[in-house]
């Protein structure tokens, strides 16, 4: 298997024309088969972010392939050196290849915003981002009745961290959830017009959490990582079957 075909094999599974749609509604992305190094794939790494240790575990497995979620480069990049690119120097330099599936594993169908609702205990859902081909990010759904307390536990049990953010004390029935950095005023809009008790995301800042809370709503924020790894770890199980090559999860107890 080369590069190309595992990228074709992945656009089948959450197709990359989810982050053109999502780049023309405003969003920003840099998803795809970013470094090419035309070898046969003789393993796969699959790592939230392309990281140094990443890398290095890559080497240790044989891998010769990393896919990650956030977007390996995301700026322009004029050079690419020891100084200025170190990570893509070194997977350059050990022939390791890199693919990112960004915005279009955001809202696949089993994509991460999909299964962090599941992982949150619903099953159907309204969707922000509803006219997405294929797709859908930001949802709102219900879940069996919960105080918030018992929510928050269960929450950081489920996706293996114990770094929670809770606010607020009303009985949790309806959800809103974004996975990664979905919170803002939007999202608070989308959430009180759909009736929902409780918003589920990361990144809060501080403006958005006082509106949140002056609507009356619960506020649980997990780290970025932990919400997103957990259905990126889901995703590569899903790969694995259908390739010839080993395949290995790489998570970073720094971030849960």
């Amino acid at each position: 298997m080369k590069p190309n075909e595992l990228y074709d094999l992945i656009d089948g599974l959450a197709p990359f024309s989810l982050s053109r749609e999502m780049i023309e509604r405003g969003y920003r992305d840099n998803s795809g088969l970013l470094v090419d190094c035309g070898k046969n794939i003789k393993g796969i790494l699959f790592s939230l972010d392309l990281s140094f240790a990443a890398i290095e575990e890559a080497k240790k497995t044989g891998a010769n392939c990393i896919v990650t979620h956030h977007p390996a480069i995301w700026d322009a990049v004029m050079q690419i050196n020891s100084a200025m690119s170190p990570k893509l120097t070194a997977c350059i330099g050990a022939g390791i290849s890199v693919l990112s599936a960004h915005l279009n594993l955001d809202a696949a169908e089993n994509g991460i915003d999909a299964m962090l609702m599941r992982g949150l205990g619903g099953k159907e859902s309204l969707s922000y981002e509803e006219t997405l081909t294929g797709g859908a990010y930001g949802r709102v759904y219900d879940i069996k009745e919960t105080s918030m307390r018992l929510f928050a536990e269960k929450a950081g049990q489920i996706f293996h961290t114990k770094r929670v953010l809770a606010y607020g004390v009303s009985p949790v029935k309806r959800v809103a959830s974004f996975c990664g950095g979905g919170f803002d005023a939007d999202a608070i809009d989308f959430a009180v017009k759909n009736g929902a008790d409780t918003i589920v995301s990361s990144d809060a800042k501080h403006h958005f959490i006082t509106e949140a809370v002056e609507c009356g709503l619960n506020l649980l924020f997990l780290t970025h990582y932990a919400a997103e790894n957990y259905g990126f770890v889901r995703f590569a199980e899903a790969v694995k079957p259908l390739v010839k090559v080993p395949v290995t999860t790489f998570t970073d107890e720094r971030f849960l």
